[in-house]
């Protein structure tokens, strides 16, 4: 099987080695090109290039003569009729050039006749810096050097060695700069020497190096160090020792190390180590990196490479250093205040270890007595202590193996020092993540300032003690500092300046934020109220992450609803609490549209949610207190002339109501009302029946009514006993007795001065024919008999003239009677309308009477 694949493989070797050969033969097989004097030539010389065609492969006999032509890189240097082609050619370029030639008949067909290429070059260099090295005791021997310039031809490098008892090693490479002759050198002969050289050959000459000359120690290179540890004894970082194994040959090592946040290596060398090293400045609970290197003679020997890094961390010591503490204090009480303490983290030079957590002791100044300990895991602690004490707290950090001196603090007013409040405090941007803040000393009081502290935190309103606060300190003659630390891009932050000296302080603020643009929306009114004739608003804040930066002041726009006139506006500074502003300027009984926008040093806001209100207003009595007591006393000053005053009355008697007036009395003030109260009980006409609809439409027709003004004789009644209609019945329905009848003159059937006075003051029922026409003065009257009335609650009973009338007295005729003198009233009357004489009609749908008055 081995056998037949062996035999298949030359097979497939052959067949491609023939097709190369027969492609070679048909590139060529109408011509040739011959390069003189020779294919590689030197930089600047001159090579003549020859073209020639073999017999009977030029163009055919009925065809015009061979036509050849010459091409360098596809450009023609050469055309020429015949059969062969020959020229010089110089200025060739380093590298390789080819050469073409072509032939061409009458079609214009060009065919390939044959090629050349010639390359240009350079004689090689001297080799350069040749040195040889051996990699460990076992390991093999290799040389380097440095060729120089590209000769751009194809170039043999041999390497040679000789070595003692006439020992020779010779390896060679094209185009080369390193080169192993695969041979080891033995320690046994230390001092023993060798020589190394190596040649360069080409076409055009040869070039060889100086020779190397070298013993086994000047060029073994010891292996790096391995299995590398460190020990710490009594887990103490004060006593560390670096142990690694190495080659027996070894003398001197080096060491390196770092912390592994640094860039900067430490370097120590040690002779005669045997693989161990003991440090002494290591920092405890600190990453280091280790790496060694050896060499096998001080002096002669090459250093190893280093070796693979080693990665420990120290122990753990007690930590160094105090904690830089700051805190705030609040009121809540009378008698209690709030603490609120926080601290920064030391350093990882300082901890010198894991804290585990921070011890807190709370102490009374007077005494020195430890009131409260308290241990947390985290940077800051809040208690409530009484205002009537001194307090003290003290802060200290603890890890594994023991606790930080504690930092102690005298818990007082930072502001209360009115000497000690520097002055112009402002904060500008100092990029996007900085703030620069500057301030003045606080005047006479500045040489006793000890130190400043910047403190900076999120400016939310309302909100102090929760807000996680960053201070600096900074030296008393400086008066600026830059603040970086949880700066973020368009956040406001209120920013505080203290200066302490000793147990006293003095502070000053301001806002401040590194990036700011207008806000995203505008403030949201909340609630609109009114009060004494203005109006409050009162708005929420705009969320912090829709402020973009500090908000300078608010903005409050309003206008009438649906005008198209330009919005009033008031400006607010930004302040809290409260957020509330009142407006005075509003019309009552106006609806208003209400908005809020926001401004910071970048622009305005959009404006916020429009609201609407509709302003009540209320009468403003003292504008009209002071004019009634103006006209009071005016008027008071006028009435008191008689002449005036009487000149009035007149005037007032001239317009007086003619139901107020005498010519017409109010049957409720008349005799018979006060006479026989009796007559309202029995008649029980009830008040809600007076104020009953009017007869329907199926009423009979209405009767007109003259009011007729004469005087009667007076009359002097008998006594009689009236007759009253029974329970139930109307006034239509009585009939008197016979003894009544008896006694009694006849039931009246025309107005005569029998039916009694009241009935001659008021009534004579007139009919007119069916022809007559109201207002007609020639229309016959005829006198109705009183019965005919209607006995409708409301209307005047029809026996009203058999009232007795010995129980009323009787008044005067004369003065009932007198002429009278009908006004005319510009007052309308509810009650009673006027009854004129001048023939006006009167219908009884208009006219209701009752037991009690009058009405119209």
């Amino acid at each position: 099987m081995a056998h037949t694949v062996r035999v298949c493989y030359l097979a497939l070797i052959f067949i491609i080695m023939s097709l190369l050969v027969k492609g070679k033969i048909d590139v060529c097989k109408r011509g040739d090109v011959t390069v003189k004097p020779s294919y590689e030539i030197s930089l600047g010389s001159a090579v003549n290039i020859s073209c020639s065609l073999k017999p009977k492969q030029g163009c055919s006999p009925r065809s015009s003569t061979n036509k050849l032509i010459l091409y360098q890189r596809n450009r023609t240097i050469k055309l020429q009729n015949g059969d062969s082609l020959s020229t010089q050619v110089s200025g060739l370029p380093l590298g390789t050039t080819l050469f073409l030639c072509k032939l061409t008949c009458s079609g214009g067909v060009e065919i390939r006749i044959c090629g050349a290429e010639i390359s240009v070059g350079v004689v090689p260099e001297q080799p350069q810096n040749l040195s040889c090295i051996q990699k460990g005791e076992h390991g093999t021997t290799a040389c380097t050097w440095d060729r120089g310039r590209d000769t751009h031809l194809y170039t043999t490098y041999t390497l040679q060695l000789n070595g003692p008892n006439n020992s020779t090693w010779q390896k060679q490479c094209n185009h080369c700069h390193h080169l192993d002759l695969g041979i080891n050198l033995t320690p046994e002969s230390p001092e023993s020497s060798y020589v190394a050289m190596v040649t360069a050959i080409n076409n055009l000459g040869s070039a060889s190096s100086f020779p190397f000359t070298f013993t086994f120690m000047d060029i073994v290179i010891p292996v790096p160090p391995w299995d590398i540890k460190i020990k710490f004894v009594n887990a103490s970082v004060s006593r560390c020792s670096l142990q690694w194994r190495d080659e027996a040959q070894v003398l001197q090592n080096r060491l390196r190390y770092r912390p592994r946040n640094s860039r900067s290596w430490n370097m120590v060398n040690t002779t005669h180590a045997k693989g161990r090293h003991d440090f002494l400045d290591l920092k405890p609970f600190t990453e280091y990196e280790f790496q060694i290197s050896s060499k096998l003679h001080p002096n002669k020997s090459i250093w190893s490479d280093w070796s693979e890094t080693l990665k420990i961390q120290t122990p753990e010591e007690e930590p160094t250093g105090m904690l830089d503490v700051w805190y705030m204090k609040q009121n809540i009480d009378y008698n209690r205040q709030q603490i609120s303490l926080y601290w920064k983290n030391l350093s990882v030079s300082e901890a010198r270890g894991k804290i585990l957590h921070y011890q807190v002791t709370l102490l009374e100044v007077a005494g020195g007595k430890a009131t409260l300990q308290n241990i947390t895991e985290y940077t800051s602690w809040t208690w409530v202590i009484p205002r009537t004490k001194k307090w003290a707290v003290a802060v200290s950090a603890v890890n594994s193996k023991g606790s930080s001196w504690p930092t102690r603090i005298n818990i007082t007013d930072l502001c209360e020092a009115e000497l000690l409040v520097p002055g112009q405090v402002s904060a500008n941007s100092g990029g996007v993540d900085n703030i620069m803040v500057t301030w003045e000393a606080p005047g006479k009081a500045a040489p006793a300032v000890q130190q400043y502290v910047v403190e900076w935190r999120e400016l939310h309103p309302g909100v102090v003690m929760q807000t996680p606060v960053n201070w600096l300190r900074s030296p008393p003659y400086n008066m600026s500092a830059l603040i970086s630390e949880n700066i973020k891009p368009y956040i406001c932050y209120e920013i505080r300046v203290h200066a302490l000296s000793g147990g006293q302080g003095g502070c000053n603020s301001t806002w401040g934020n590194s990036k700011h643009k207008a806000p995203l929306s505008g403030p949201y009114i909340n609630a609109i109220t009114e009060e004494n004739g203005s109006i409050f608003i009162a708005w929420d804040e705009i969320p912090a992450q829709e402020q973009m930066g500090c908000i300078l002041r608010y903005r409050i726009y309003w206008k009438e609803q649906d005008s198209n006139s330009q919005p009033q506006t008031c400006e607010i500074p930004y302040k809290f609490p409260p957020n509330s502003h009142p407006i005075d300027s509003l019309q009552p009984r106006v609806t208003y549209v209400l908005w809020m926008t926001a401004l910071t040093a970048d622009g305005e806001s959009a404006p916020g949610k429009k609201r609407e209100f509709y302003l009540q207003g209320q009468v403003n009595w003292s504008t009209f207190v002071a004019p009634s007591i103006c006209i009071g006393i005016i008027m008071v000053g006028i009435f008191s002339v008689h002449y005036i005053r009487q000149k009035v009355f007149v005037l007032l008697s001239a317009l007086r109501p003619q139901w107020c007036s005498r010519q017409i009395p109010d049957p409720a003030n008349s005799s018979w009302a006060t006479t026989y109260p009796i007559m309202e009980e029995k008649t029980q006409l009830h008040v809600d029946r007076l104020l009953t609809d009017w007869p329907t439409s199926e009423e009979p027709e209405p009767l007109v009514i003259s009011e007729v003004l004469h005087q009667v004789a007076p009359v002097v009644r008998h006594p009689l006993r009236p007759k009253w209609p029974e329970k139930g019945r109307g006034v239509q329905g009585h009939y008197p007795s016979e003894e009544d009848s008896a006694s009694s003159p006849p039931p009246p059937r025309a107005l005569t001065a029998e039916t009694g006075q009241l009935v001659d003051l008021y009534k004579v029922l007139g009919s007119r024919g069916p022809h007559s026409r109201p207002g007609n003065p020639a229309s016959p009257l005829t006198v109705l008999p009183v019965d005919y009335l209607p006995t409708h609650e409301g209307y005047l009973p029809s026996n009203i003239d058999y009232l007795p009338s010995h129980e009323a007295p009787i008044t005067d005729p004369l003065e009932e009677l007198e002429p009278q003198h009908i006004s005319l009233s510009i007052f309308p009357s509810s009650s009673l309308h006027p009854l004129t004489s001048c023939g006006e009609k009167l219908t009884l749908d208009r006219l209701k009477m009752g037991s009690s008055s009058l009405m119209l």
